[in-house]
């Protein structure tokens, strides 16, 4: 069996390691991780993980601006992609849906739940 590969794109330091030590150990992840939109359009295009998980609000290039060059790129375009976003509004949620996002999980987050949550999100 293949252990499944996620790429984590956030710019705190402290969250990213949260995130990677959560869907390591509680996921079976192959955790591959970004500091900045523009480093994870490298790894995504390099690596080709099965999954992003994608913060929203980073300086630079936004989650946003990170998504619309993932699905530009023909090498990317097909990678599910999971939002993580302070500010999980309905009024956003139902934007990041129409954009073809995966999921949504909200910040702050229960870090024994990430696990399940990116699962769910990728069914």
């Amino acid at each position: 069996m293949n252990t499944k590969q996620i790429l984590v794109i956030d710019d705190e330091d402290d969250i990213r390691k949260l995130i990677q030590t959560c869907l390591e150990i509680m996921g079976g992840w192959q955790v591959l991780t970004a500091t900045s939109g523009s480093q994870g359009l490298l790894l995504a295009q390099s690596s080709q993980p099965d999954a992003i998980l994608l913060d929203v609000m980073m300086p630079d290039m936004d989650g946003l601006k990170t998504f619309q060059k993932l699905q530009a790129n023909q090498i990317t375009k097909d990678i599910p992609v999971i939002l993580l976003t302070a500010r999980g509004r309905n009024t956003d949620q139902n934007l990041f849906a129409q954009l073809g996002v995966r999921g949504i999980i909200n910040k702050p987050f229960n870090p024994q739940k990430l696990a399940n949550q990116v699962a769910a999100a990728l069914r």
